[in-house]
């Protein structure tokens, strides 16, 4: 089991009101699952996001990551957890502007100070099909090859867990499909992926489809995928 969660609650204060974003979430996900996290806007998923990948911590709760409860930890262990066990995808690429494919991909690896960084970086872009853009800046490549630079950066850390924000939403039908199927190909190869997403369809590739609703799992069900 790669994830579990116990109770999560998270709570918000706005103004005088106090929102529960999640509402005791307990969860399990094993090695290799391809989850897909979905539900209404404000139904807790982007929040579920967040402290599935380390970027927030839970009100109360526990999170256990590869056996680690990382729940009370303090945002310099959770930044280095981030980068060396969770790879992010976003919706909007992230990309740095005037910086090569290659320079976006091996930022991850000089944070962790690896000498062999532009190296790992060029195998990892030829691996989600960019050996021929890895010099391109991101203004020369098209949605979809930016999303596969995105996605080569949230891999070359090797990574636990790939956790993809809604990966498809500014992407045309055709190139949206070319990506889900280079998520699951990652997952054929055992990656753990996680997709937070409001599209049916692109849930309805994943083997698994938690529906949140008022910060509350209201249903977990295994999907029949080739």
């Amino acid at each position: 089991m790669i994830i579990h969660t116990e109770n999560l609650v998270k709570l918000y204060t706005i103004g005088e009101s106090v929102v529960r974003a999640l509402d005791g979430v307990s969860l399990d996900v094993d090695e290799g699952e391809m989850l897909a996290i979905t539900g209404p806007s404000g139904s807790g998923k982007s929040t579920l996001m967040n402290m599935i990948g380390c970027l927030d911590r839970p009100t109360s709760g526990k999170y256990f990551l590869d056996g680690d409860d990382v729940s009370k930890l303090h945002n310099d262990r959770l930044a280095e957890i981030r980068n060396r066990r969770i790879g992010f995808v976003f919706q909007t690429f992230s990309l740095i502007p005037r910086t090569s494919a290659l320079e976006n991909v091996e930022l991850p690896l000089l944070y962790s100070g690896k000498i062999s960084a532009r190296k790992e970086a060029g195998e990892t872009l030829k691996t989600v099909g960019l050996a021929e853009r890895m010099y391109h800046e991101p203004n020369q490549l098209s949605g979809g090859e930016r999303q596969r630079v995105a996605i080569a950066r949230a891999l070359v850390t090797s990574p636990s867990i790939l956790l993809a924000d809604e990966p498809t939403g500014n992407l045309d039908t055709k190139t949206g499909e070319e990506i889900l199927e280079l998520f699951e190909e990652l997952n054929r190869k055992g990656l753990t992926t996680i997709v937070v997403t409001h599209d049916p369809d692109v849930a309805s590739r994943c083997k698994r489809v938690l529906r949140l609703i008022d910060g509350k799992i209201v249903s977990d069900i295994k999907n029949r995928v080739n």
